[in-house]
């Protein structure tokens, strides 16, 4: 079961030392929940379950629901309970190796718990719906087009595409047999903004009014025949549409400010100079982050 079933990378490697831990853990306290299964007279019990499918989340088989879920979780452990007293009978837990990554995932544990409270108490409603406003108002009025383009090798081309579009051809038809951009239906691109392209394709695409087709227009992509639909103003998304994101955002900023906090009381000698950060940028620098770059 455990080597069939357990995909989790990350903690595949450390399974032995996990569950060896747990038991140094919970051996410490009573009893109270209720016992699933033994294991060699070591009890697993229904909190164990939790903690596992909270480790394991993101990881788990999404067709698991319910009581398979349970009892998938349950085999993990027996499994990983009967590697762990294997490893403890080779004395795999009194190694120097251990004794230090003991040490280190105990304080990741008491770190993920500081983390996860802070989480709790900075992500209200009323601090999301903040945030959210805040970031809409400071948003400035941007221009946005949906267009659609024919992009062929050479200028001849883009000429003979223009030539079949001016003689009464229909657009989406022409860039269906001819279009070079497998990502566009029909050479429909949607409605983006002006940094979403490439200059030379954005610069020759908004002069143009809605309605007007430009001449070849070369890019480092070959050359388009361009066409705009609409114009609009772009608005900024729903608060239901982006809350996961700005979520993120708050939480990320309070568990930022705690570190900073920490760092500012404490004493911290480093034997090495630190290396330069490529991009010093601990916190986004939006709760809503920007469209994909794409460029056509």
């Amino acid at each position: 079961m455990l080597l069939t079933k357990h995909a989790h990378n990350k903690t595949a490697g450390l399974a032995c030392m996990l569950f060896t831990v747990s038991l140094a853990i919970f051996a410490a306290f009573p009893a109270t929940a209720k016992v699933l299964a033994t294991v060699n007279g070591k009890q697993i019990t229904d909190d164990d379950v939790k903690i596992a499918a909270d480790d394991l989340r993101g990881s788990l088989p999404p067709q698991l629901e319910g009581k398979a879920r349970d009892s998938y979780l349950l085999d993990f452990l027996i499994d990983g309970e009967l590697v762990a007293q294997k490893a403890v009978a080779e004395k795999a837990d009194q190694t120097p190796e251990f004794a230090k990554k003991l040490a280190y995932y105990r304080e990741k544990l008491l770190m993920d718990g500081v983390l996860e409270q802070v989480a709790k108490t900075a992500a209200t409603d009323a601090a999301i719906k903040a945030t959210y406003d805040e970031a809409a108002k400071a948003q400035k009025p941007e221009t946005e087009i949906h267009a659609r383009h024919i992009l062929v090798a050479t200028e001849d081309e883009a000429k003979a595409a223009l030539k079949r579009l001016m003689g009464g051809d229909e657009f989406a038809t022409i860039a269906k047999e001819v279009s070079k951009d497998p990502g566009s239906a029909g050479g429909d691109l949607g409605w983006f903004t002006k940094d979403r392209m490439v200059p030379e394709f954005a610069d020759a695409a908004f002069k143009l009014e809605v309605g007007q087709v430009s001449d070849p227009v070369k890019s480092p992509f070959g050359w388009h025949i361009i066409e705009v639909l609409d114009k609009r103003q772009k608005t900024f998304p729903p608060l239901d549409q982006v809350k996961e994101q700005v979520t993120r955002y708050v939480v990320q900023k309070a568990q930022t400010a705690l570190v900073a906090d920490l760092r500012k009381t404490a004493k911290i000698e480093r034997t090495e100079p630190p290396e330069p950060p490529k991009a010093a940028n601990p916190s986004p620098a939006s709760p809503v982050p920007a469209a994909p770059n794409g460029k056509k």
